[in-house]
This record gives C-alpha cells, sequence and structure tokens, in this order.
C-alpha cells in the first residue's frame, strides 16, 4: 500500500478553476489569507511572490508554485513593490499597464479537497512548494495544468472526474518531487516516507489497518530496537506510533462517516476497533462529538457546499489568480 496514494484518495480534489493572468510594467496586487489549495506556473517573465509576510521569492519561466493552505500573499512586478489589495476575480486578469505585449503570463487555479480531510494536505506538506524550472524539469506538471485548463474551459462528458484525476496527479507529482528541502518540511508523512525504515513500517499499517500493531512489531519491521524506533518515529512523523495508528484510523472513520452508507458495526471492524460502543467512545474523545453527529454536520457541510457551487458562487476560488 502506497500512503501517499491513500491521502490523495481521501482529500479527493475537485472543483477545479483556472484562468491565464496577464501583466506589463510596474504592478502589485496583495491578496487576504484563503483556505483553498492555490496554484500557479508561470508561462513567460517573471514576478515577485511574497508569502504572509515572508520574503519575497521570484518566480521564472517554467516555476510551479502551490500554495497548500493559502495565506496571505502579494504578487508584484518588482519585490516589496508598493501592493494594492484586491479580491479574486473568475475571469482572465490583466496587471499594470493595459496596452502591449504582456512582460508576464501565468496560469494560475484553485481546487477545492474533503473538507472533512483538509488538515491532511496541511500536515503532508510545507507552506509553499516552488519548483524552480532552472533546478527541474517542470515539463511534466506544465502538461498537466494545461490538460486542466483545457478542462475547465470545456463542458465535455466526463468533466468533474478528469478534472479530479488529474488534480490527483498534480498533487502526487508535488509530493514525489524529491527537491523539495527536507529542512523546510515539517514532521508529517512526507518527511516520513522519505525515511526508508519508517516508510516500511507507515506502510504496512495502511496496508492493514485493522491490525492490532504493537511498538515492538513495528520496530521488528522497522530492524530496530522498540526505544530506538519509537524515537526515531516520532522525531520523523510528530507523533508516537500508535498516536499516528489513531489519527489515520480516525481519519478514515470521518472520511466513512461523512459519505455514510456503513453501519457503525462494520465500521469499527474495518478500522480495528472490537466494537461499534469502543469506536465510538474513541471518536467522542477524539474528535469532541459522536459519530452520528459528525456524520449530520458533515451531510450539512456538504449540502451548502453543492448549493454554493451550484449558485455559481465563485466569488472566492481564484488563489494566485489575482484581478
Amino acid at each position: 500500500m502506497d500512503p501517499f496514494s491513500d491521502v490523495i484518495t481521501l482529500l479527493r480534489p475537485h472543483a477545479a478553476l483556472s484562468k491565464p493572468i496577464t501583466a506589463r510594467g510596474k504592478w502589485g496586487v496583495r491578496y487576504a489569507a484563503y483556505e483553498l489549495p492555490g496554484f500557479a506556473i508561470v508561462l513567460a517573465g517573471q514576478c515577485w511572490l511574497a508569502v504572509d509576510k515572508a520574503d519575497p521569492v521570484r518566480l521564472d519561466r517554467g516555476d510551479f508554485v502551490l500554495l497548500p493552505s493559502t495565506p496571505a500573499f502579494t504578487l508584484s512586478s518588482e519585490p516589496r513593490a508598493a501592493c494594492v489589495p484586491v479580491e479574486p476575480s473568475a475571469t482572465a486578469v490583466r496587471h499594470g499597464d493595459p496596452d502591449g505585449e504582456p512582460d508576464l503570463q501565468m496560469l494560475g487555479g484553485t481546487f477545492r479537497i474533503e473538507r472533512a480531510n483538509a488538515s491532511l494536505l496541511l500536515a503532508l506538506l510545507p507552506r509553499m512548494i516552488h519548483i524552480r524550472s532552472a533546478e527541474n524539469d517542470t515539463g511534466r506538471l506544465a502538461r498537466i495544468i494545461d490538460l486542466v485548463m483545457e478542462e475547465c474551459a470545456a463542458d465535455r462528458p466526463g468533466r468533474d472526474m478528469v478534472l479530479e484525476r488529474l488534480l490527483e496527479v498534480m498533487l502526487v507529482e508535488c509530493l514525489r518531487w524529491p527537491g523539495i528541502n527536507e529542512t523546510s518540511l515539517p514532521p508529517g508523512l512526507l518527511t516520513g516516507m522519505r525515511d526508508r525504515a519508517i516508510a516500511g513500517v507507515l506502510r504496512a499499517m495502511h496496508a492493514d489497518v485493522r491490525a492490532g500493531w504493537t511498538v515492538a512489531e513495528l520496530a521488528k519491521r522497522a530492524g530496530m530496537s522498540r526505544s530506538a524506533f519509537a524515537a526515531r518515529f516520532s522525531d520523523t512523523l510528530g507523533c508516537a506510533p500508535m498516536e499516528y495508528l489513531s489519527r489515520w484510523r480516525m481519519t478514515l472513520a470521518q472520511d466513512a462517516l461523512s459519505r455514510g452508507g456503513k453501519s457503525l458495526e462494520r465500521l469499527a471492524d474495518e478500522i480495528g476497533y472490537e466494537s461499534a460502543s469502543a469506536f465510538s467512545t474513541a471518536f467522542r474523545r477524539r474528535i469532541g462529538c459522536s459519530p452520528g453527529a459528525f456524520a449530520r454536520t458533515a451531510k450539512l457541510d456538504q449540502r451548502d457546499v453543492l448549493l454554493a457551487e451550484g449558485a455559481g458562487n465563485h466569488s472566492h476560488s481564484i488563489i494566485l489568480n489575482p484581478s
């Protein structure tokens, strides 16, 4: 089993929106924080991106950026340029001088992920992934984004399913990109999967979440002593082995409850609890409400999202697509 695939499957990226961005001359725009993941790739020219008051980063032709949860940011023609606050737009935009050939051409977009599992993406990645074309071949990502753009612009049969698959591929490409600076990664699954011994243990737990794993059994699988394994796992993942397993089980439970169709007895058995009551007690202790209450709230949230999307409410759906 591949834990990355497990996580991407639970995120279920969907509802992609994308558009072109062009600019000429001197300009700068500022955006407030927004929770959805955003991505962009520079097709021509360059610009400067400053995320959440951090130092500006230059984006050159071919560079790709992914913001797992978009914080406040500025986009400008030069570092520390004066920036005006703007609201997102769902149509193509032009910055600076409206006449003449643009100095900058970008494609930017955003997508929704399953709300109940949104914290998974944040736990996986640093707050910004910047893949530089000067150091890495971003051709694969460029081709994926081209396909996303084509699907967003068309109204062909199977559009939503194709977009979901393309977004999944884009996320996987980011997850397995070798150029992410490991010193910038928070403890979590992405860091764990780069440690061969820990990665083997993670695959085992994901492959058989029902098993009654113990630290001793997992340490043996990693080829380490119990104490050394526990310390290394905690340093790498940011939590103890049994805590990670409990979190993953609860993540699977939240996903199943949000989709419905399973009895508590069946769900409890599938994720390794001896009974529905044992599962309910653990769920309430960790999540803060009963499984039934969580399921009802999830259905209401899904209804609200569908109503918003059906009404064409995209006023805050374009991230890194400044207007």
